[in-house]
């Protein structure tokens, strides 16, 4: 079995070009299989993060490693190799309204793959049967809730079998018995398939059901706060930052 970590952020600045940064010398790892969570409040850097993390941002400094390979340094097929390695799924869903369910999901393999036409089809449905939708394949997006668009916003990033999958803000907009839902299948993949999940999120809902380990980033420290099992930070931490994230508490008002 490999020990190494399957994602190694090391010494990272991170914001956008011409503005002072908003992630300061963050370093964190994520195990294989782990479902990942990065927290905080808002304007603490935590879309920003996974924006470096997957190429689409580069960061000011530091390295991300996917696999054994960086990013931030990749060019080229080599960074096409890394991107390979996972899949993406946008807060919205991101999925194309013109299109069905089931040609949503194709999208990637027709891009990607030499893959006959056949096999294409029965790959995208059964990516659709492993999140519940197999009954949707003819369905257009407009006509689906929300919980069911992220849910087909996943099968579509895993088109490509990667093994780790990226989710921004899965929960947002949902209603909590959706949400749930939406933690069960997250869970349920990775249990069953072994999947890495890095999910962005402020749902503690969410946090305490699906994921393993978290990082809590602090928009005022520019950086990790806190890193570990979120049941054990909410219990146990002794910081009065990380009690009042995980205990839903409001910060004090400034004299």
């Amino acid at each position: 079995m490999n020990d190494e970590p399957i994602i190694r952020v090391t010494g990272l600045d991170g914001g956008y070009e011409g503005s002072p940064p908003i992630l300061l010398d963050v370093s964190f790892d994520v195990a294989r299989g782990q479902v990942f969570g990065i927290l905080g409040g808002s304007g603490c850097g935590k879309s920003t993060l996974m924006k470096h993390m997957i190429g689409l941002l580069p960061p000011m400094t530091g390295h991300v490693v996917i696999d054994g390979a960086d990013i931030v340094s990749a060019e080229g097929d080599a960074l096409l190799a890394i991107r390979r390695k996972f899949g993406v799924m946008y807060q919205s869903g991101a999925l194309f309204g013109s299109m069905t369910l089931l040609e949503n999901v194709r999208l990637p393999l027709e891009v990607w793959t030499d893959l006959p036409d056949d096999a294409i089809d029965l790959i995208a449905r059964m990516k659709l049967e492993l999140v519940g939708l197999e009954g949707f394949t003819g369905h257009m997006p407009a006509e689906l809730s929300g919980g069911m668009q992220k849910r087909a916003g996943i099968a579509r990033a895993m088109a490509l079998d990667p093994s780790i999958l990226f989710l921004d803000e899965p929960s947002s907009g949902l209603d909590p018995i959706t949400a749930a839902s939406l933690d069960a299948t997250i869970r349920r993949l990775s249990d069953s398939l072994g999947v890495t999940f890095v999910i962005v999120t402020h749902d503690l809902g969410s946090v305490f059901v699906a994921t393993d380990r978290v990082i809590l980033l602090d928009r005022r420290a520019k950086g990790i706060i806190a890193e570990g099992d979120p049941r054990t930070l909410r219990d146990e931490s002794t910081d009065p930052r990380v009690r009042a994230f995980f205990r839903r508490e409001a910060e004090p008002i400034a004299a």
